[in-house]
């Protein structure tokens, strides 16, 4: 069932796609209706006014939906499953013709032949103005002076048409017949051509690692692969093309045995070090530019008009073929298309890096997916699910070694046999260690599940210590004045500053990270629970003394229930830190979490997987929220009604 639905995805996705449309529709005009009915009945400002609205939740929603959908080009692949496809053939004539372009202004303004001829003389001037005076002889200076004036001369007997040979100029007319008779191939359409059986048996669009398929699947893209084919002859052949003639042969042939002989003179002379460094240095100065025009790259200008005039005609010809595939690519693929690079098409633009919502989905039933032996989970851990797990390992967490080390005596030492036979502190040591059969307990397991629980054990260890000492340091001025700078010392240095000390102290053990996040939570409570203590009416605290309360009722009866709506915020506010915290403490060092598979979807550029796991970040801070306004909500319901 699963798999079927994974290879019709663009299918649901279609269907789902309508379904969002008409809640977000709906919800807007139930919204007006109910704001049109209350309109009378409600003030600004009034919290009570707040409460409800679900049918905007339920817009903002689905708003953000649409809007995904479209710019991952899940939209596009639900309604046009064939466009990528299409598009995918489009880019193989572009990338065939695209060494031809680079030699024209249509691929970089100017011609190829241009840049080499007007970015050489620069470095030639630059060269001649940098000749150094005093590390060559002056008949040196006088041949480097000449070697320099030939290379110009190279450039302009390559720039000046009439020193063309006829061969050449046919070889760039008949390369231009041939593309124009691609381009009549295009605008004669596909006729009778129809796709493959092997294409046709191609995985569908996006639901295997070969994104995009290949062969072309329809009877337009099988004219664009068939004509870029030709073109990748054409284009190959064009870069075999030389503008080659013999009064050029013979200045390249000169050149070459005048630059090896100052390159001779420099091997052989003893030169001071320095000399001999900006000698050499110079030579292959020069040597570097005349390699690059020693090929027969620079053409005349006019030599590839015939070229120019006929890849803009392809050009024509191929938008012409398009057909409604433009608008379609226009409308529903925002962003730079698809580019064909080596074996493959890849998409482009935002589709590349914001998977579409189904295969976002895939993925992640992939990774819930219990079942480690075919394929589920990740990297043979399970996303989240329940193992029996020994009681011993959870009782070690807790108790520390060193319990075993204070208790009075020796550990056992071994008999004359050679056997030892453990007493009361061994086997203190054992129970510490987990070395100790307590049975076993179903429990939560996988990677979801080791984050919650980092997160929940250490703010429990944060609220447990934090909140006490913020309500003394509200209420006592030894409390305040002897925790104050050591909280407000480390409480500004940011998380990640402390973690790689952390994580070197106790390892990437689960320790590490829950003292990390406890020292995040710590601080979060203590400040909430000063702030809340200290913030309490004195009239209430004097009215508790007259009527006969003691110290504990006082901070038990008073302190705490004022104090209460500032902890709970700081608890949420802890929650969110902490989360946060750990994700990026498991990037740095883990082998299970959250964090441990975007980090390493990110090094491999799994986007997917990266916005799985930050879906699954935001739905778990989104639930951790819930839950603390629903307690919020319980604890203290009086909380703006005075």
């Amino acid at each position: 069932m699963f798999e079927w639905m994974s290879d019709n995805r663009a299918s649901i996705a279609a269907v789902l796609i309508i379904l969002i449309f008409i809640a977000f529709v709906w919800s807007i005009v139930v919204g007006r209706r109910q704001a049109r009915l209350t309109a009378n009945d409600e003030v600004f400002g009034d919290p009570v006014r707040t409460k409800g609205g679900w049918y905007w939740a339920v817009t903002g929603v689905s708003a953000l939906l649409l809007v995904w959908f479209y710019f991952s080009w899940g939209l596009g692949r639900a309604y046009f499953p064939d466009a990528a496809n299409e598009m995918c053939q489009c880019a193989k004539l572009e990338e065939a013709v695209s060494p031809i372009k680079a030699a024209l202004p249509i691929g970089s303004r100017y011609y190829k032949s241009t840049l080499l001829a007007s970015r050489n003389s620069a470095q030639l001037d630059d060269l001649l103005g940098k000749l150094p005076g005093t590390v060559f002889t002056d008949a040196e200076k006088a041949e480097l002076e000449e070697i320099i004036n030939q290379i110009r001369d190279l450039i302009a007997n390559s720039s000046n048409p009439e020193n063309m040979v006829q061969e050449t100029r046919d070889e760039l007319v008949g390369l231009a017949a041939r593309l124009d008779d691609v381009s009549v191939t295009l605008d004669a359409g596909p006729g009778d051509m129809t796709p493959t059986s092997e294409a046709l048996a191609q995985p569908r669009w996006g639901t295997t690692f070969t994104e995009i398929p290949i062969l072309p699947i329809t009877s337009r893209g099988m004219l664009f692969d068939s004509a870029s084919v030709e073109a990748a002859e054409i284009a190959s052949a064009f870069n075999k093309v030389r503008n080659r003639f013999p009064e050029n042969d013979q200045l390249i042939e000169g050149i070459k045995a005048r630059i090896n002989a100052l390159k001779a003179t420099n091997a052989a002379g003893t030169f001071d070090e320095k000399v001999a460094e900006e000698r050499v240095d110079y030579v292959k100065a020069v040597e570097r530019i005349f390699k690059r025009l020693d090929d027969g790259l620079i053409f005349p200008a006019a030599a590839l008009q015939d070229i120019n005039t006929a890849i803009s005609g392809l050009d024509g010809a191929a938008s012409r073929a398009k057909g409604g595939l433009r608008a379609v690519d226009a409308v529903f693929f925002p962003g730079a298309g698809i580019v064909k690079s080596k074996t493959q098409c890849t998409e482009q633009g935002s589709a590349r890096w914001l998977p579409k919502p189904t295969d976002v989905v895939a993925t992640f039933a992939r990774l819930a997916n219990p079942d480690l032996e075919n394929g589920g989970g990740y990297r043979g851990f399970p996303l989240l699910w329940w193992d029996w797990m020994p009681v011993s390992g959870y009782v070690a967490f807790f108790i520390p070694d060193w319990i075993a080390d204070v208790w009075p005596g020796e550990y056992a030492s071994h008999g004359p046999d050679g056997t030892i036979t453990p007493n009361f502190k061994d086997k203190l040591l054992a129970f510490a260690q987990g070395d100790v059969n307590l049975g076993y307990v179903p429990m939560l397991d996988g990677h979801i599940w080791d984050s919650l629980f980092r997160v929940i054990v250490a703010l429990a260890l944060g609220i447990f210590l934090g909140v006490p000492l913020g309500l003394f340091m509200g209420v006592s001025r030894f409390f305040k004045s002897f925790f104050d700078p050591l909280i407000e010392l480390y409480r500004p240095v940011p998380p990640l500053a402390w973690a790689p000390l952390i994580l070197t102290i106790f390892g990437i053990q689960d320790d590490g990270k829950i003292f990390l996040l406890f020292m995040v939570a710590f601080a979060i409570m203590v400040i909430s629970a000063r702030t809340g203590a200290s913030g309490v009416q004195l009239s209430k605290i004097r009215a508790s003394h007259s009527l006969g309360a003691s110290d504990r009722q006082i901070m038990w009866n008073v302190i705490l229930p004022n104090a209460l709506p500032e902890i709970l915020t700081g608890i949420r506010i802890a929650v969110g830190v902490c989360w946060g915290t750990l994700v990026a403490a498991e990037m740095l060092a883990g082998t299970t979490g959250v964090g441990f598979i975007e980090n390493i979807a990110r090094t491999v550029s799994d986007y997917e997987l990266i916005w799985v796991t930050i879906l699954i970040m935001g739905i778990l801070g989104l639930v951790f929220d819930l839950v603390m306004r629903w307690i919020i909500k319980k604890t203290i319901p009086w909380r703006g009604m005075g």
